[in-house]
């Protein structure tokens, strides 16, 4: 019997601190039985990456470095699907490292689930302070949800996992990912995949290691930009994939509105009205920050407790960047043709 024949495409753009480690996972990949080919789009990177990619493609036939003038995550998968030609695909993240075995479980799972998709859950390594409480807020469901592909432990059919893997005849039936969105492609793809009927699936054995943001500001930027492509997600779909995703603009959006509830009141002489805004404000801020210092002491106990100080900070950084991101997103209805796409923006620079 011939062997399975396996496309690993993996967009990439300036990772030149993160590259060499997924580039040594790649190559300590097992795959017996199995016919591997890698094809990482290289967004125009301008930070020496796509020296270091030349470098390992002179050295590893199987490894081959495409354009992505496009720039963006989106553009750079598709190009590398068009260019693959593996009847099982499979997507990498250059800022990620790969248990040697991913691969081949992978395939193991596609195969024996039947599932559309399956994939891992989404573990991290962080070797920095500030990086290992973004990591240890990214495990709470307070930062998140509870969306499952955040359990390392889970097993089952989910409604999204990290990266995937596919066979090819289900991507080119969805249309591939929708180059429109700069931010959640994957999230997007899989909302397709569950309403035409395929199913997901997250096995703990398929293994890899994100690498979460080391800052405020980086963290900022990037769930910024999830919030403001979500609205390009449920626009498109005319309703969120999950209820959880409206949670931090909803609340937002609640103590927008007591603020201006109170300060109108006083403006106009009502200081009961005023008074009862603000009493419900600070009863609902009082609320969220009794939440954030019980799943920050809950947080801080799985990953220490020298994160105690900053977990608060962190955890709002999530909800306030996402919720600022969403509203962002209601008011300016991004579109693929509109100066959000543009490389660099606020709304598409890809933040380290």
């Amino acid at each position: 019997m011939p062997n399975r024949t396996v496309s690993v495409i993996i967009p990439c753009r300036n990772e030149s601190g993160h590259v060499r480690a997924f580039l040594d996972s790649l190559m300590a990949q097992r795959t017996p039985g199995l016919d591997v080919e890698f094809i990482i789009a290289d967004g125009c990177s301008d930070d020496g990456t796509r020296e270091i990619l030349a470098a390992y493609s002179a050295a590893h036939p199987q490894v081959r470095v495409i354009d992505n003038p496009g720039r963006i995550v989106s553009t750079g998968l598709n190009a590398a699907i068009r260019a693959s030609s593996g009847e099982i695909v499979i997507r990498m993240d250059a800022h990620t490292e790969f248990h040697p075995d991913y691969i081949a479980t992978c395939v193991e799972t596609l195969e024996r689930t039947g599932a559309e998709n399956v994939g891992g859950p989404a573990r991290t390594k962080a070797d920095t302070f500030m990086s290992r409480a973004v990591a240890a807020a990214y495990h709470s469901r307070f930062s998140t949800g509870g969306a499952r592909f955040h359990d390392p432990d889970f097993e089952g059919f989910v409604d999204t996992v990290t990266y995937g893997c596919w066979r090819r005849e289900t991507l080119v039936r969805l249309g591939y990912f929708d180059e429109a969105l700069v931010r959640n492609q994957d999230d997007e793809l899989n909302y397709r995949l569950v309403l035409t009927g395929g199913r997901i699936y997250q096995s703990p054995r398929i293994v890899s290691w994100y690498r979460p943001r080391g800052s405020l500001r980086t963290l900022f930027l990037q769930y910024f930009q999830y919030g403001f492509w979500k609205v390009a997600v449920i626009r498109k779909h005319h309703m969120p994939a999950s209820w959880r995703h409206l949670a931090p603009c909803l609340f937002s959006i609640l103590m927008l509105v007591l603020l201006l509830t109170a300060v109108a009141g006083l403006l106009m002489g009502r200081g009961g009205v005023a008074l009862a805004a603000a009493a419900l404000m600070a009863g609902t801020l009082g609320c969220y920050l009794a939440a954030a210092a019980a799943f920050s002491l809950q947080a801080a106990a799985r990953a220490g407790f020298d994160l105690l100080p900053v977990l608060p900070l962190v955890f709002g950084t999530y909800h306030l960047s996402y919720a600022s991101g969403f509203l962002a997103g209601l008011a300016l209805r991004p579109k693929p043709s509109s100066g959000h796409m543009t490389p660099g923006s606020v709304f598409s620079q890809i933040s380290r």
